[in-house]
């Protein structure tokens, strides 16, 4: 259509420049039959009936004829019935008062059945129009609600636009939370608009308002902009449509066209208040963490500093008065708690690093019951004088892709964990074993289990030893309780899950399932590669 505002199908019947010949045909045939018909009985029925028949016409025709077209018709058919059927006939005098007094009643009581008609039509037209208008309003509603991509929000945007007036739109939509002009990182565009068309899109978008035919605002442009309106004095991005300056615009047009610019508008609107209320949950969130696990650490920091500080203090100040046991037991002491000291420090930094956006692992394929190995070496070196662990790993098990150094902690702290809440001499099981598509790591202790209403929460952050029922063993109660919140994060970031699975004859297994993928072959792997094993 070369840049014009389509007309709605309905206005067709009401307009004249668009009238077709159909709607005529139908008129002149009505008007013909009821000529036929006066002019056929003029001898055998009365001049009333003949009236009757000619507003009957008049009514028909008017359903098919616009209403200036519809008047001038009746008029004429009036005077022709004045000239063929009213005594003197074949003359446009009139004998008898009470024919002309019949004129004129054939003449008003057909105007207003015609203009009665042509208010009706407008009416139904507008009802029409209104109804396609919501259903418009509906359907770009569920397809915003239902796409997720603003890039496809904004092609549903365009095709409703499009079936309303006619041309193809381009589109500007906002990216940051505030304009920033010809900045291609802060804007989307659909539709290739040129220079100029940005220009006039951002300068719509400043303004917060439409211009160009039709607007009353810079009226002679060849272009209408609509801003996509989400509050009040605020855009989030513009639509332009080619158009002819000449063109006269309809307004219900313009408002239903600035309305699906709006609902847009609003959508984006909505989104951008979303994303800064997730954002500002998310900095309360982090900031509560981070406040919480300063006082967890500072608290916890505080038990092993005192025993480093009482042990190093009475090396120092009597160690000459002691006997070597009593030395030797206070510096098992300061290496212990150390050794807890780092320990907590290592899961501290993990968890805040696993926890943050776009992390990073040092991933290579490792061998499963190596890894295993190395998690129960450390573990028995540091935390099982006693040798209570006992690991198995099926044969044959195919190579894991994973970060060594965080998985192996991930075991180690399993297995301490194990070693906390199963009391001597029961033993700690670490087995390692294909199942379905993935690889599991189980690490299983016989100790008293998890209280039910604690198996939803042992994974959450500075949940402590408290979560099990009928451990003796003090050393459960240590920490900051970020052990197990660390091995899930490690699991998570593999891409796998860590489970609890309580065990039918007492105790707990806690399982990393990590899903199986397709190792390369020895030969394939890049044998200069951090931690590669043959």
């Amino acid at each position: 259509m070369s840049g014009t505002v389509a007309p709605m199908k309905d206005d067709d019947a009401i307009t004249p420049r668009r009238m077709t010949r159909w709607p005529w045909a139908w008129a002149c045939a009505v008007w013909a039959a009821a000529w036929l018909l006066m002019l056929g009985l003029d001898r055998h029925i009365g001049l009333a009936q003949a009236a009757i028949t000619l507003v009957l016409a008049s009514a028909l025709a008017a359903i098919w004829l616009p209403l200036l077209s519809s008047l001038g018709t009746t008029l004429l058919a009036v005077m022709a019935f004045d000239w063929f059927l009213v005594p003197p006939k074949h003359a446009f005098a009139v004998e008898l008062t009470e024919d002309m007094l019949l004129l004129a009643e054939i003449l008003i009581l057909s105007w207003v059945v015609t203009g009665l008609l042509a208010r009706g039509r407008v009416l139904a037209t507008r009802a029409r129009r209104s109804a396609r208008h919501a259903d418009q309003m509906r359907r770009l509603g569920d397809a915003l609600r239902d796409a997720e991509d603003p890039l496809r929000r904004g092609e549903a945007l365009r095709r409703a636009l499009e079936d309303l007036l006619g041309d193809t739109p381009k589109l500007l939509l906002l990216r940051n939370e505030t304009p920033a002009p010809e900045d291609d990182q802060a804007s989307t565009t659909l539709g290739d608009p040129s220079a100029d068309d940005l220009v006039g899109m951002w300068h719509c978008v400043r303004l917060c308002r439409q211009f160009g035919p039709g607007t009353g605002h810079e009226q002679e442009l060849p272009a209408l902009y609509l801003p996509l309106r989400g509050a009040e004095d605020e855009a989030f991005g513009a639509a332009m449509v080619p158009v002819v300056p000449t063109e006269v615009r309809d307004d219900e047009v313009l408002v239903q066209a600035q309305a699906l610019c709006d609902q847009m508008g609003q959508l984006l609107h909505r989104a951008r208040t979303q994303r800064q209320a997730e954002s500002a949950q998310a900095r309360a969130q982090g900031q509560a963490v981070r406040n919480a696990l300063l006082a967890a650490i500072s608290h916890d920091y505080r038990t092993p500093l005192a025993a480093i500080m009482g042990a190093a203090s009475s090396l120092r100040d009597q160690g000459g008065k002691l006997a070597p046991a009593q030395r030797e037991r206070l510096a098992e002491s300061i290496v212990a708690e150390t050794r807890q000291l780092s320990r907590l420090t290592d899961n501290t930094l993990q968890l805040v690093r696993l926890d943050a956006p776009g992390v990073q692992l040092h991933l290579d394929w490792e061998s499963p019951d190596e890894l295993a190995g190395v998690a129960v070496e450390r573990a028995r070196k540091h935390h099982d004088p006693e040798r209570r662990i006992k690991v198995w790993a099926e044969p044959g098990l195919p190579l894991v892709r994973c970060d060594a150094v965080l998985f192996s902690q991930m075991l180690e702290n399993l297995i301490d964990n194990a070693l906390k809440y199963s009391d001597p001499p029961a033993p700690v099981e670490l087995d390692v074993r294909r199942h379905g598509e993935h690889i599991v790591f189980a690490v299983r202790d016989s100790g008293p289990g998890i209280e039910p209403q604690w198996r939803e929460k042992i994974f959450d952050v500075f949940q402590r030893g408290d979560w099990r029922s009928g451990s003796s063993n003090s050393a459960a109660q240590r920490g900051a309780g970020v052990g197990l919140a660390v091995c899930r994060s490690i699991a998570r970031a593999h891409g796998g899950e860590l489970k609890l699975r309580q065990r039918s004859h007492g105790g707990s297994s806690f399982e990393c399932w990590l899903p199986e993928e397709d190792a390369p072959r020895v030969d394939e792997r890049d044998p200069t590669a951090d931690g590669a094993r043959p």
